[in-house]
């Protein structure tokens, strides 16, 4: 019983947690920029963008995404 709680309580706080607006976002590294910049492409829609801090990107870059918050 204890084992079927703690399954539901995961499962509610992933849902609280999760970051709905990246959902479908898979950032890939493509290599440095010559700026010294880390290079990213989303892999489900092709978005590309550059970080300096060498992490993807936090928010969705879609086109068509959903709105920033």
């Amino acid at each position: 019983m204890i084992i079927v709680v703690g399954l539901i309580l995961a499962f509610i706080l992933i849902l609280i947690f999760s970051n709905r607006s990246m959902r479908l976002c898979r950032w890939r590294a493509q290599g440095v920029a010559e700026d010294g910049t880390r290079e990213f492409r989303c892999m489900a829609c092709g978005a590309r963008t550059t970080t300096s801090d060498g992490n993807p990107p936090k928010v969705c870059l879609r086109p068509d995404g959903p709105p920033q918050t």
